[in-house]
């Protein structure tokens, strides 16, 4: 197969072209493109350019505004920190509040960033990673559309609710864990149906509740949590935290809101960052010291740390550059050609 290889810089430029031929705006438009890029730096195809057409979608389907400029709501020196995206896309008003939320939990320990009126499409570790490049601990949430059938129920009514975490190592790659709490995210489902392949057992049921490995079912039907009433519990808490408590949709909320669950879900979104210095203050043992023998003995039975593949793809791709298949060279070349006249 014939495939062209990018430096990280070039690909940033072609997706940062795409968005502003669609009409989004040069701070959204930079701050998407880092995200797609990242994505695909790390090898995690499908939170990579595979996002591009979701994102037009929304944009040309007018729930969501390529327009919206991200506002810093004033609260004085608290420990919350509130951005509202102004309806656009959730990645620059994250980039605006960051800095503040550092601030914030630097002096004062313990700080959330909450961004409201926004709409999500991508991981969640690029937040995390965000964080944790200021030596802050970080635990990230948000909600989704409803495509998650509760533990012992049989229709969707959770998000895939993905849940992040990452701990500062000096002059390492942090501790970082991504997942979504339903069994899989849903765009490893479509990537199934994509290439024709059956799900795993356990994955999802269909729409009257039965066990299916067909992905089109599955999309139809509802996705199941990971780990039974566990994963269900985790969830619902993401929905209470990161939902109802900042003020936003809920993922059934969410998808009456799009209506479909082929675009990219309307909802908030809740950072929390920790100082581990002013948490550890006064007690015996260096913090990041002490995290460093834990994890070390991790690996010394054999165990990967989570997030190692991706940072040794990174690794890999800032040495050597992204390599891209003819197809999707061809979906970039088409979007920065056509805009939003080049999806349905």
């Amino acid at each position: 197969m014939t495939t062209t290889t990018l430096s990280i810089a070039d690909l940033h430029q072609r997706v940062e072209a795409i968005f502003c031929r669609a009409g989004i705006n040069d701070v959204q438009s930079a701050a998407l493109a880092r995200v797609i890029v990242a994505g695909e730096r790390d090898a995690c195809t499908s939170h990579g350019i595979y996002r591009i057409e979701g994102i037009l979608r929304t944009l040309k389907a007018g729930k969501v505004r390529g327009d919206a400029q991200p506002t810093l709501e004033e609260a004085g020196k608290g420990a919350i920190v509130k951005a509202n995206a102004q309806g656009g896309f959730s990645s620059a008003a994250f980039e605006l509040g960051l800095p503040h939320l550092v601030d914030r939990a630097r002096t004062l320990g313990l700080a959330a960033l909450v961004v409201n009126d926004c709409t999500h499409f991508s991981a969640l570790w690029p937040e995390v990673e965000a964080v944790t490049d200021h030596g802050l601990a970080a635990l990230v949430m948000c909600p989704s559309y409803a495509s998650v059938a509760p533990a012992g129920g049989i229709r969707p009514l959770l998000g895939t609710n993905p849940l992040a975490f990452g701990w500062p190592r000096p002059g390492r790659d942090p501790y970082v864990f991504d997942f979504a709490t339903s069994v899989t995210a849903r765009g490893e489902i479509e990537l199934h149906r994509r290439a024709g392949k059956a799900l795993p057992d356990g994955w999802a049921v269909d729409s009257s509740g039965a066990p299916t490995t067909d992905p089109a079912a599955a999309l139809a039907g509802a996705m199941l949590p990971f780990g039974g009433h566990k994963g269900s519990a985790i969830g619902t808490m993401i929905e209470l935290l990161a939902g109802v408590m900042i003020g936003d949709l809920t993922s059934p909320e969410a998808l009456d809101f799009l209506g479909t669950t082929t675009l990219a879900p309307r909802h908030g979104e809740l950072i929390l960052a920790l100082s581990p210095e002013k948490f550890a203050a006064g007690r015996p043992g260096d913090p990041f010291a002490r995290a460093e023998t834990l994890l070390q003995k991790i690996t010394g039975q054999g165990a990967r740390l989570p997030s190692a593949r991706r940072f040794a793809a990174r690794a890999r791709c800032e040495a050597d550059g992204i390599t891209l298949s003819a197809p999707e060279i061809a979906l970039l070349d088409r979007l920065l050609d056509l805009g939003l006249d080049g999806v349905a």
